[in-house]
C-alpha cells in the first residue's frame, strides 16, 4: 500500500484544523497508509533578512531528518496543478517504483533552498498566501480527491 506523509513545520492549535486533518485522514486509510509529521518551529529573533534564512535552514535541516521517498514540496512557485492533474502525477508514481510520498510545507517563511531543491517535484496551490497551518487541510482535502479521481468515485465534481 501507498504510503503518504505530510512532513510539515509547527504545531496545530486550532480544533477545527485537528478534526478537519483527522476526517481526511480517516478518509484516506482506504487508499494509503497516511501520516502528518510535524518538525519543531524554529523561533525568530528578529525581522532581518539573515535571521529568517537562520529559521528557514534550521527548519529545513529538521525537514530533511525526516524526509523520505518520493519529495513534493508546496511552493508558490511550483507547478500549479488541477485536481485531476495532481491524481495522473500520484497514481503514476507506484507504476516508477515509488511506494512512500511526502508532501512538504514549510514553516512562516517558507522552504530554504536546500529543502526546495531536493524534492522531486514542487507543487504550487496558486499564488494567494495560505496560513501554513489552514495549508495542512487544503493539501489532506485535495490528496482525498486525487485517489476519488484515481478511483472514479463521485466525489470529485
Amino acid at each position: 500500500m501507498l504510503a503518504v506523509n505530510v512532513l510539515c513545520v509547527g504545531r496545530l492549535k486550532e480544533k477545527y484544523l485537528k478534526d478537519g486533518i483527522a476526517e481526511y485522514a480517516k478518509r484516506l486509510s482506504r487508499f494509503c497508509k497516511f501520516t502528518v509529521t510535524e518538525v519543531e518551529e524554529e523561533p525568530l529573533t528578529s525581522e532581518s533578512e539573515s535571521d529568517i534564512e537562520r529559521v528557514k535552514a534550521r527548519e529545513g535541516q529538521r525537514i530533511l531528518s525526516r524526509a523520505e521517498g518520493h519529495l513534493i514540496a508546496l511552493c508558490i512557485d511550483g507547478k500549479n496543478l488541477s485536481s485531476t492533474e495532481l491524481s495522473e502525477y500520484m497514481t503514476s508514481l507506484p507504476a516508477k517504483g515509488v511506494s512512500r510520498i511526502t508532501f512538504i510545507i514549510g514553516g512562516s517563511y517558507g522552504l530554504s533552498d536546500e529543502v526546495a531543491s531536493r524534492c522531486n517535484f514542487r507543487l504550487s496551490f496558486g499564488k494567494n498566501t495560505y496560513p501554513h497551518q489552514l495549508m495542512r487541510l487544503i493539501l489532506c482535502e485535495q490528496i482525498y480527491r486525487a485517489f476519488m479521481i484515481a478511483g472514479g468515485g463521485t466525489y470529485h465534481k
